[in-house]
């Protein structure tokens, strides 16, 4: 999704035009992959924040486009909403200091937008959902003015026929009953709700498959004990309600479809891989082009002259199915490379507990990608689907599947098993021991705590409703505490729940 389309609508023709350009795509990367055209000098990591804008009143600010003005800087972008911004932070080795370096260049990037953003009136949020979101931000006119955005929202909805369903049962506060959420939109902005941390990963090719299967397998681990979106258009819902909302908020299916086993495009997959050819071949065999634009490069001759192809249909199909570990191909500097994308985790709280969470992911990740006996090769892929799902909904009250122990919690999950391949993994991708530490200990507290920033939200309200609050007022109340404690940049196991 990461290129201006023509406002131009689409004709019947384009889509057969777009099939075969998809396709012949997808021979390229066969052969780039068969001959060992990629470039691999060291593994390098990248991250991407979305963010939301609030005003004084702590309700969506549309003011996206008056900041990115303000700040004139190409590492930040437009996203779906005119209350988001996506930060881009520039790639780097994982090795030695990094990620401290990427802590404090986190802070200087959001620091920079945070002042850019109060001359405009308007306030940062790193948080998975904005609490204070109500049913009238759904509406189309809040889209971000970009002609992408508008045919996404378009093709989408011609796809399914009928408006989006918002349908959801949450884990309960303590002492209350499951709340329940209905509603309808006629627009996709519901996705605009949903403001996550993105790890990126580049890895040889043939290194691919073990990496994304380790991460698939990370995958409801990292949702418990990151969790940080348990609120919706008033409703307590899942400890990371991002992870349902996505998924209906971009569904192309109407009930019939939904019957009989299509497959959804936010979607986790349906097995263990072995190339990463088996991803991008799976996209084009499942999912008809929701934008279907072409371009004039033949990507088979671009290969013959030996130039590194574009891929752009490839890439722009891929763009438009949602996985939660996505794979990428991209050209950087003339040279073509291959990335994990990791796109489970929420926005927030701190950019201590981001980076934090990017450490523990990447450690465990390598530990499980290089391990003798992998993961995914006793346990089945359904078990790691179920994990994330059950992670997403009940966080560190979640019961997660892992071979050789059964059903475990996520905290014990972690402090016995992934918290020392996490620290393996970062000692064998030559992490300074500092960086290593200071991070890792921070998921070390977190466990032990059993605090996240979805478990901090939901006492906050609750306490709010105890002293007498109505849940609106609550909501309110428990985001602008939220930000001032966001910005003291002390990890969210340390926060206080005293108003």
């Amino acid at each position: 999704m990461g290129k201006d389309l023509s406002a131009d609508p689409f004709k019947p023709q384009d889509r057969g035009r777009y099939r075969r350009k998809v396709q012949r795509c997808l021979d390229t990367l066969a052969r780039m992959l068969t001959d060992g055209s990629f470039s691999f000098p060291r593994k390098n990591i990248g991250l991407e924040v979305e963010l939301n804008l609030v005003d004084e009143e702590m309700r969506p600010s549309m003011t996206n486009t008056l900041v990115l003005e303000a700040l004139n800087d190409p590492s930040f972008t437009t996203e779906l909403g005119q209350h988001n911004l996506e930060l881009n932070v520039p790639p780097r080795p994982l090795a030695g200091e990094s990620a401290l370096q990427l802590e404090d260049d986190l802070r200087a990037y959001l620091g920079a937008a945070s002042r850019k953003a109060e001359e405009s009136g308007a306030s940062l949020a790193m948080i998975g959902i904005l609490p204070t979101l109500r049913h009238e931000h759904f509406d189309q006119k809040w889209l971000t003015n970009n002609a992408r955005y508008s045919l996404l929202n378009d093709r989408i909805f011609a796809a399914r026929g009928e408006r989006t369903v918002l349908s959801m049962e949450g884990a309960p506060l303590p002492g209350r009953q499951p709340e329940r959420l209905r509603s309808y939109s006629e627009s996709i902005l519901p996705e605009a709700a949903c403001t996550s941390v993105q790890l990126h990963l580049q890895v040889a090719p043939e290194e691919f498959a073990a990496h994304w299967n380790a991460a698939q397998a990370l995958a409801g681990v990292q949702i418990a004990i990151g969790a940080n979106s348990p609120f919706l258009l008033g409703k307590a819902l899942w400890h990371e309600t991002r992870i349902p909302l996505f998924l209906q908020a971009t569904d192309t299916r109407p009930e019939e479809l939904k019957n009989q086993g299509v497959r959804p495009r936010v979607w986790f997959g349906e097995r263990w891989i072995t190339s990463i050819f088996d991803l991008f071949e799976e996209n084009v065999r499942y999912f008809p082009g929701l934008l279907p634009e072409t371009d004039t490069e033949d990507p088979i001759e671009a290969l013959d002259s030996g130039q590194a192809p574009k891929l752009s249909e490839l890439r722009m199909h891929n763009g438009t199915v949602w996985r939660w570990n996505r794979p990428v191909y991209d050209v950087v500097d003339g040279l073509p490379h291959l990335r994990v994308e990791n796109r489970v985790l929420p926005s927030g709280p701190t950019v201590v507990d981001m980076v934090a969470n990017a450490a523990f992911f990447y450690g465990a990740q390598r530990a499980l990608a290089e391990a003798d006996r992998p993961v995914w090769t006793q346990m089945s892929f359904q078990a790691a689907e179920e994990n994330m799902y059950a992670g997403a909904r009940r966080g560190f009250d979640a019961q997660l599947y892992w071979p050789g122990i059964g059903w475990i919690p996520p905290d014990e999950l972690v402090l016995r098993v992934l918290l020392p391949l996490a620290h393996e993994g970062l000692r064998r991708s030559d992490v300074s021991d500092e960086a290593r530490e200071r991070y890792l200990g921070i998921i070390e507290q977190r466990c032990l705590t059993r605090r996240t920033g979805a478990a901090w939200q939901r006492e906050y309200v609750l306490r709010a409703e105890e002293r007498g609050a109505e849940r609106e007022t609550a909501l309110n109340r428990m985001l602008n505490r939220y930000l001032e404690l966001s910005a003291t940049e002390t990890p969210v196991h340390t926060w206080s729940l005293e108003a």
